[in-house]
């Protein structure tokens, strides 16, 4: 009796799961609303404001931060439960009696009332998260360097700038890119009747003098700021979506369904040769122990019958063993499938953060010293294309054929050996040649006096 009345429960929570959802959502919009009309006069929440200074409204910041993703994590949640509440319906309408068809017209009309509430709380909604959704927006765009001036920054409609101000903005943070890109080929120019020097030295001083120097600086501040949260988000999401992918198909997708398909097959059966090899090898070595301790006088003497029934129990466990070691192969092996695509997916999805992210690294590598890049190039080229580096490349190939149950083949490892590590010298020593050389020359200078 219980097992029912537990289940009729969870069936009424779960489809109630989309109207307690959106309920948390307008709660919370509600809460940043009250904040607004209370301390901003009606207005968005913002650093503009001059009625209070930088701690409290970073106190008013956090509130509206917390506010806003319970606001993202309901509206998430409301969606999701929604659409399966929607697909979810125990029987057909012509099946229903005639008391329940009564029920149903009413709860058709209750429907309708209710969905003119649910559609007044997601206008309320989108009205708060519009004020500072656009905000973000900006500050994400702005965080993006352009390498070339003619260079479009990707984008999509539902991040499009819409306002005046918004507009001015971006125009400067390209004016700006493209300053930093006309003093870097400045080098190149031809000598003018003036030296260079001298009108840097004039330019720098405009800017200082500028009565807009100091919002520049704060803008630059911010752009960057902006640009190592974005990369490190994105970053630690590269990361963390494939692993979590990996592990959770293996434990209740792919786990599974190996499982019952290897269970089906006879109960002696390796995944490879170099698994079956490794088996004999072991159970071989395992009996010339029993052998060896039945040969020493200190201890008891073991007769024939007993050595091959020992050795028989030990076959048993070893061939359990090496049947979950080759089921877990199988495993890792479209696991590491669904992660690559996972990985795929967040690198298809999220290509403006790929710009961000691509920006931070140019920023972090062209940033370093000459002697630091010189380090990095040679610590980078001595581990992966160095002398001593087919050892590694050899232990790195011989733990992924183990990862997927792959059987080890020395002519392939050696066959890549032999081959990537060339590509990869050839690719870095042309990196060096066609870029840094143009870039940074006092580098690739200092580099080539250490590797000598």
């Amino acid at each position: 009796m219980k097992l029912p009345s537990f289940l009729r429960f969870a069936n009424q929570w779960f489809s109630r799961t989309p109207e307690r959802a959106l309920d948390q959502a307008y709660r919370a919009a509600l809460k940043i609303k009250a904040i607004e009309d209370e301390h901003f006069n009606g207005e968005k929440i913002s650093t503009k404001s001059r009625n209070y200074g930088n701690n409290t409204i970073s106190y008013f910041k956090s509130d509206l931060n917390k506010y806003l993703n319970i606001i993202r994590v309901r509206l998430g949640e409301f969606k999701t439960s929604r659409s399966f509440v929607a697909l979810y319906s125990p029987q057909s309408a012509n099946e229903l009696n005639g008391r329940a068809r009564i029920n149903l017209d009413r709860s058709e009309e209750f429907d309708i009332e209710s969905q003119a509430i649910i559609i007044e709380k997601l206008n309320f909604i989108d009205e708060i998260i519009a004020k500072y959704s656009r905000s973000n927006t900006v500050d994400r765009s702005l965080s993006l360097i352009p390498l070339s001036p003619n260079q479009v920054v990707p984008s999509n409609p539902e991040r499009q700038v819409s306002t005046n101000t918004d507009r001015d903005r971006s125009q400067g943070w390209q004016r700006e890119a493209m300053s930093q890109n006309n003093s870097l080929e400045s080098m190149s120019d031809k000598t003018g009747a003036v030296p260079r020097s001298i009108i840097r030295t004039v330019n720098r001083i405009q800017k200082e003098l500028d009565p807009k120097a100091e919002e520049e600086v704060v803008q630059k501040f911010r752009n960057s700021r902006d640009k190592t949260i974005i990369s490190i988000k994105f970053i630690l999401t590269l990361i963390i979506v494939p692993i979590l992918t990996q592990q959770i198909s293996k434990t209740f997708v792919v786990g599974p369904i190996v499982e019952h398909y290897r269970s089906h097959i006879e109960p002696v059966q390796f995944l490879n040769i170099d698994l079956e090899e490794e088996f004999v090898q072991e159970l071989e070595r395992y009996e010339q122990k029993l052998h060896f301790q039945s040969l020493l006088l200190s201890a008891p003497e073991i007769s024939h019958e007993e050595i091959e029934g020992k050795v028989r129990e030990k076959a048993q466990e070893l061939n359990h063993e090496y049947q979950e070691r080759g089921t877990n192969s199988v495993k890792n092996v479209f696991s590491d499938l669904m992660s690559l695509l996972a990985f795929g997916v967040v690198l298809l999805t999220n290509r403006v953060e790929l710009t961000v992210l691509k920006s931070f690294m140019d920023d972090i590598v062209y940033g370093l010293s000459d002697s630091a890049k010189a380090f990095i190039i040679i610590l980078f080229t001595d581990m992966f294309v160095g002398f001593h580096s087919p050892h590694g490349w050899e232990v790195i190939l011989e733990a992924v054929s183990r990862h997927l149950g792959i059987p080890e083949n020395r002519d392939f490892i050696f066959l890549f050996i032999a081959t990537f590590p060339v590509i990869l010298d050839s690719v870095i020593k042309y990196w060096i040649f066609r870029y840094l050389n143009r870039i940074s020359p006092s580098a690739v200078a200092t580099y080539k006096n250490m590797n000598e």
